[in-house]
């Protein structure tokens, strides 16, 4: 659709998702979507945003655009260990807590182990004599001497930021409160991080971290969203954050460790939305099943699993260090299409977690990259069209990608010469096309791992859910990963290879909230009347706290919908399941349900309520996905037969944009887009919807 067609009339909305590779785009006004991608601009990333926008011709409109971006500025900080100089202030005799951690080992077995960096040094960390006791009496408060003692402590490191992180803070944050209202009357423009507003909850560790990261990163957030926010100005920037709901991006910079998995967060939230639709506009769709997705982009592979809603954690972890962060429930690996591949020191064909990344990306893309990857592998075997990668504006390097594998493959096996005689051709060839196989075998068995983690180690038997592909890669890997575990529904969304940006668009403005109070829920205690009242003022104020937020951002308070739920355990057990909160029965028996479900057996212990949770969120959006026009002719063209690797026969090669609704393929077949491509292997059918999602099916398990 060309753009000078499309009315301006009314603010529309840009969903942007950065990752490692590509940056893509998903616009929607009023029924219609247009995609776009652009290769990532890794050391400024605002840049591929911009030329983006430039490209889909949206300059001019920035007064009528909403724009909501999913970001990995905060996720690539933290794993590039790049954060900014911080100051980690804490209790007398506590500032080592980061240190020390939970004493978990990398290496269980290595009787040496190589000594990790502290978090932060022991130079930048100052200790002051604050003390809360375990009912939140305030035992010693710092004094004014301590304070002018830090205050010059701060001006001799000239940090950048500073974390404060006193314990029992989340029962009592007078001292935490009191100290950050000085400090910013002496530094202003000190970016200042407190435990009791970033996550007032116990586990001083886990509460410690939290706070350090997002000291450690916010000034980087805070200058990357003020940059793009200039230079999209008058558009609001609203950030996708962890848990799946966006908040403004004003309002990000003091939450940057909500931000780590930002764009994944779009995908889910773009797979559940065009699930839920199916369900609510399609006929043909007669029951939804739980789904088990897969985002596979350049550099790394998303797993997760949706019940129904986002299944959250608090228990989620970026790189070495925890983050008790609500975030989404997901298992990450680096296997992307990017990954690199090489043979060690063994002479074992090995795929990443090492990626080429957008610079200078696959050897195919033509960028100088001269190693093999996932997505080099998948030319050679002829699974991509060269002239029609990106809807034709990239045209792929075939002999790049050849060579790049060929040299793996004399790794693998005794080299040839560059100058064999004809005779041999047929070997080389057949050797380079064996290694490209294996490459995407060895990156498939990574995946299959990562899909077992999120179903069969949790009971939960694949072979009942649809597995959900997107990310530019896949649709290459999808049928092969089914096979892997059985499965024989797929799901392919529309628009698959830009999901994580089209989440964007349809994701809620949300705040998630959560404090700890540590109460007995006995039905038995003539107490528990009581610890129930506690329990709702607890839930009442925390409300009105994420509400305040959400009106701050323009949301009006009819609009704004709360879910409470709550962290339990038994009693002695270290470890929480978190459950809706209705009320104190119902509850209690959701509970046992699931620890009966996650661990197969119940206790009759007392159960305590550690942590509770509210999501304040405004009204989903509610968008009209376009049906796809029936036009018999178009539909059942093919643009060319394509000779596969594995295959005796050619394969036929579709448009999915002039696939028809209703229209049935069978494999093999390729189904090419404008952002990805999806391979559908020998004994796998697929069936179009109404709105162009691809419902595969296997047959013979």
């Amino acid at each position: 659709m060309t753009l000078d067609k499309i009315d301006f009339d009314k603010v529309y909305v840009l969903g942007v998702d950065t990752g490692g590779t590509f940056t893509d785009f998903v616009y929607y006004r009023h029924g219609q979507l247009i995609i776009h991608k652009v290769l990532s601009t890794p050391h400024a990333p605002e840049q591929a945003i911009l030329q983006g926008i430039k490209e889909l011709g949206l300059e001019s409109y920035l007064n009528k655009l909403s724009i909501v971006h999913g970001s990995t500025v905060a996720t690539n900080a933290v794993l590039e260990k790049k954060g900014v100089k911080t100051v980690y202030v804490s209790n007398t005799g506590l500032s080592d807590i980061l240190t020390i951690g939970r004493q978990a080992r990398k290496e269980l077995y290595n009787l040496s182990p190589k000594p990790e960096k502290p978090p932060v040094e022991k130079s930048l960390c100052f200790e002051m004599n604050s003390r809360v006791a375990a009912d939140g009496e305030i035992l010693t408060s710092f004094s004014e001497n301590e304070l002018q003692e830090l205050i010059k402590f701060i001006k001799q490191h000239e940090p950048d930021a500073v974390a404060i992180n006193f314990i029992f803070s989340f029962l009592n944050d007078t001292d935490e409160k009191r100290l950050e209202l000085n400090l910013r009357k002496y530094f202003p423009d000190l970016f200042i991080s407190r435990s009791s507003q970033v996550l007032p909850e116990y586990k001083e560790y886990e509460r410690g971290i939290a706070t350090w990261l997002n000291a450690w990163v916010g000034p980087l957030v805070q200058g990357y969203l003020t940059r793009l926010s200039q230079a999209v100005e008058p558009a609001p920037l609203a950030v996708m954050q962890s848990s799946g709901g966006t908040i403004a991006a004003a309002q990000a910079a003091q939450n940057a460790v909500r931000m780590l998995l930002s764009g994944p967060a779009g995908g889910l939230a773009g797979a559940k939305y065009i699930a839920d639709y199916r369900l609510q506009h399609l006929s043909e769709v007669i029951e939804q099943k739980n789904l088990l997705t897969f985002d596979m982009g350049g550099t790394s592979t998303d797993v997760a699993l949706i019940e129904g809603e986002l299944q959250l954690t608090s228990e989620g972890s970026i790189g070495d260090y925890p983050v008790a962060i609500s975030m989404v429930d997901m298992h990450t690996i680096g296997a992307g299409g990017g990954s690199i591949a090489r043979v060690d020191e063994g002479g074992i064909l090995q795929v990443g977690p090492q990626s080429a990344g957008a610079s200078p990306g696959p050897a195919c893309y033509g960028q100088g990259g001269q190693l093999a990857t996932v997505t080099d592998a998948n030319m050679v075997l002829g699974r991509l069209s060269a002239d029609s990668f990106l809807g034709g504006r990239m045209q792929l390097d075939e002999m790049s990608a050849y060579n790049a594998v060929a040299e793996i493959a004399d790794q693998l096996h005794d080299p040839l010469s560059k100058t064999v005689e004809d005779s041999l051709l047929k070997t080389v060839d057949d050797s380079i096309s064996k290694t490209a196989a294996g490459i995407i075998q060895v990156a498939n068995e990574h995946m299959t791992r990562a899909l077992r983690v999120m179903s069969i180690q949790r009971g939960i038997d694949p072979k009942e859910l649809v597995l959900v592909p997107f990310g530019g890669a896949g649709g290459l890997h999808v049928c092969a990963l089914a096979e892997n575990l059985q499965m024989t529904q797929i799901m392919v969304p529309v628009n698959a290879g830009v999901l994580s940006a089209f989440g964007m668009v349809v994701a809620p403005h949300s705040r998630d909230i959560s404090h700890t109070i540590n109460i007995i829920l006995d039905i038995n205690d003539k107490a528990c009347a009581a610890n129930i009242d506690l329990i709702n003022q607890y839930f009442s104020e925390i409300e009105q706290t994420g509400i305040a937020e959400l009106l701050s951002e323009g949301i009006n308070e009819s609009e704004i919908s709360t879910n409470c739920s709550v962290d339990l355990r038994y009693v002695g057990q270290t470890y929480t399941l978190n459950v809706p909160w209705t009320n104190v029965n119902d509850t209690l028996e959701k509970y046992h349900k699931v620890h009966k479900k996650r661990y197969g057996h119940r206790h009759y212990y007392a159960v305590e309520l550690v942590n509770i949770r509210i999501k304040v969120s405004s009204v989903p959006v509610k968008l009209d996905l376009p049906e796809i026009t029936p036009n018999i002719h178009l539909s059942k063209k093919m643009l060319l037969q394509k000779k596969i690797y594995g295959v005796e026969q050619t394969v036929p090669v579709y448009q999915r944009e002039l696939l028809m609704s209703g229209q049935e393929i069978l494999g093999p077949a390729l189904i090419v887009e404008e952002v990805s491509t999806t391979w559908l292997a020998p004994h796998w059918q697929c069936t179009v919807d109404a709105i162009g999602n691809l419902s595969l099916e296997k047959n013979g398990f």
